[in-house]
């Protein structure tokens, strides 16, 4: 599919003449969530690849990749569950890239077009959430890794104190890059994404000693009947938690594809955003490998109640090693922390008006980092962390199939002045519906969560009311999926969308029905114009 010219300006369109040379890194970035004019456009596809990459290139991603391990499967069962969930949540994750580039702008605002004018705040919402989530798994994994490395090299106390300061440095450099936008937050990721890839690959070197790919778990054929009943679920949770990690971007794709020209073929970006997923393979086989020395090494750190990844990383790594743990820890945890906050800040500083995306940014990013501490030590939810970002995406993933399905069925089209009424607090417009709600997208997308978070089996740590329905398998996710996908469409034939907001060549798959655009009225139209009285 190409971009209907009705989503890209005229060509006769000031946006359309010669592009200015790029600013400087140090120059803050200009725009907040309005459409990108295509001259201001220099991003590619390569580009998207790296800050996808890049942010996932890191010890947070191998923290995910040592649950397989930490729910008892051998290393070749967790390898499986591992390329299960990672190729799935590339499948599911790839097509929310294409937003950015025909609209503009993030997909918080392009999802204006299928939950309606004011129902667009539930991808605010669940950004925001899943930003804090991985923001904090980041500056905690790599807090702790410094803080580890310091100890084991310079005998620095391992005390509140030591952490403190690093979380807070750590915490603090990301919300700088994220001020700056989206030229440095590149700059940083194409760093990232050589550098951190080379010290794993160094780190592969460091284990290759001890490493084991025998390593058989607990699901042997010893093991007593209560405990090969729980292979499955363990075998499905892993990979749910592996998949977790690329359907986290859902929400982010826009904030980094919408500076990717709208010429741009769709399969090239669809094509970025898979193969950035797939890379992070890397990280993921590096944290099970590394998971499965733990277990065997130093089996205190992988226990289930209270586990340690990083802890035991250090327990097992060479001391020649302990320098690239502490590169890792610096320069991966700087690219996720940067992912993740970066578009929060640029979506709220939409849903709060008054807030520039500087001053968004700032204030979204102070309250993750209170939530840092809060959680680091007042509370203990490290620990819970894992329960939180799967549960989050159970949520995510039915709000991206209402986005998907509804790119397929409008053929791609969209209304980009449309796309920003709430932005500039106005009314009306093709996406407008009931109120600003367009209730078919939107009961799609709760009703799905609610089902999703009703069904989820985590092993040994959440379990929804019908959770142990399916033997104790976590069916939460594919339940979600497919009751989004069929309520969806069965809600938009039985009770029609607007022909309008279908665009010159209609619906496909589904009806519609014929009736009259709200015309857009608010600050900024010619009817609020018309109103101002005249100064004498």
């Amino acid at each position: 599919m190409s971009p209907s010219p009705s989503s890209r300006p005229a060509p006769s369109s000031p946006e359309n003449s010669a592009a200015a040379p790029p600013p400087s890194l140090t120059e803050i970035e200009p725009y907040g969530v309005e459409r990108i004019p295509d001259a201001d456009r220099g991003a590619s596809p390569l580009d998207l690849f790296r800050l996808a990459f890049g942010g996932a290139n890191t010890f947070s991603t191998c923290v995910l990749g040592a649950f397989p391990i930490l729910f008892g499967l051998s290393f070749w069962q967790g390898l499986a569950a591992t390329l299960l969930g990672v190729l799935a949540g590339a499948l599911i994750l790839c097509p929310m890239a294409v937003f950015g580039p025909v609209n503009g702008t993030n997909n918080a605002v392009s999802s204006s077009a299928h939950l309606g004018v004011h129902g667009r705040v539930i991808g605010s919402f669940l950004s925001l959430l899943t930003a804090v989530a991985f923001f904090s798994l980041s500056v905690w994994s790599s807090g702790d890794a410094l803080v580890g490395g310091a100890h084991r090299l310079f005998g620095l106390a391992r005390g509140d104190l030591s952490y403190v300061v690093a979380y807070a440095l750590f915490a603090g450099l990301v919300l700088v890059v994220c001020v700056y936008g989206f030229r440095f937050m590149l700059f940083v990721n194409k760093i990232a994404v050589v550098s951190a890839t080379v010290l794993f690959l160094l780190g592969a070197v460091a284990f290759a000693g001890d490493f084991d790919p025998s390593y058989a778990g607990i699901f042997t054929d010893s093991a007593d009947a209560a405990t090969r009943d729980l292979f499955w679920p363990s075998f499905i949770g892993s990979a749910l938690i592996v998949l977790s990690n690329p359907v986290s971007f859902g929400a982010f794709l826009g904030d980094w594809s919408r500076y990717i020209p709208a010429s741009t073929p769709h399969r090239r970006v669809i094509g970025a955003a898979f193969l950035s997923q797939i890379a992070t393979l890397v990280p993921f086989v590096f944290g099970l490998a590394t998971a499965s020395i733990i277990a065997t090494q130093a089996p205190k750190y992988v226990d289930p109640a209270a586990p340690d990844f990083v802890g035991g990383l250090l327990a097992v790594s060479p001391s020649w090693f302990f320098l690239p743990v502490c590169l890792i820890a610096l320069i991966g945890g700087m690219s996720t922390g940067t992912t993740a906050l970066y578009g929060t800040g640029l979506d709220f500083s939409s849903v709060f008006p008054r807030l520039s995306r500087v001053q968004a940014t700032v204030l979204i990013g102070m309250l993750s980092i209170a939530f840092i501490f809060v959680g680091r030590f007042g509370f203990n939810l490290v620990q819970s962390i894992s329960t939180f970002a799967t549960m989050i995406i159970t949520c995510t993933t039915p709000w991206m199939v209402v986005m998907m399905l509804g790119f397929l069925t409008r053929r791609g089209w969209y209304d980009p002045d449309a796309l920003q009424v709430f932005n500039r607090r106005q009314r009306g417009g093709r996406y407008w519906f009931a109120h600003g709600w367009n209730w078919r997208g939107l009961t799609a997308w709760w009703v799905s969560a609610v089902i999703g978070v009703l069904f989820t089996n985590i092993p040994g740590q959440f379990v929804g009311p019908l959770g142990d329905l399916a033997d104790g398998i976590d069916i939460g996710l594919p339940l979600s999926l497919t009751v989004s996908a069929v309520l969806f469409l069965t809600l938009l034939w039985l009770f029609p969308e607007p022909r309008a907001v279908y665009g010159p060549q209609g619906a496909r798959l589904v009806r519609t029905v014929d009736v009259p655009v709200p015309e857009i009225t608010g600050p900024g139209t010619e009817a609020d114009e018309g109103r101002r009285v005249p100064v004498v």
